[in-house]
């Protein structure tokens, strides 16, 4: 396996985004939160942080509410250091017993040794009942 860090080839890209799917599914703060650099800044929807330490906790956060999280990304665009992918994540509301499935962008920007330094996300939530799940492995 080629080394995941820039400049991207289509191959790279590729593999980079499924190495984030995978990390993300994993739902573990801490393994996913290898993958940034110690000084990344986060666009989150509306919030806007900066560091591993704060991406962890994030995390943490994001996973005791969001149950049952599945996620799949699709590979958009790319150049050298940076790579955006659309999204899609299916998850359970528990304190509303509320299936949702929430659709997105996000733009990568890498250091020279392929941790993310720049994330920048958008997402939209729509409601879902159970049969309408596409995600159940």
């Amino acid at each position: 396996m080629k080394k995941l860090a820039p400049p991207f080839t289509l191959e790279t890209a590729k593999a980079k985004v499924q190495a984030a799917e995978d990390a993300w599914n994993s739902m573990n703060p801490e393994k996913v939160s290898m993958a940034y650099s110690i000084d990344s800044k986060w666009r989150n929807r509306d919030q806007f942080f900066t560091g591993r330490k704060a991406i962890k906790e994030f995390l943490e956060k994001k996973w005791e509410s969001e149950q049952n999280y599945k996620l799949k990304k699709y590979l958009w665009s790319f150049t050298d250091n940076r790579i955006s992918v659309r999204f899609e994540y299916e998850w359970l509301d528990q304190n509303q017993n509320q299936w949702y499935r929430t659709h997105g962008n996000e733009h990568w920007e890498f250091d020279d040794d392929g941790l993310m330094r720049v994330r920048d996300m958008s997402a939209n939530d729509v409601k879902i009942n159970e049969a309408q799940r596409k995600f159940k492995w």
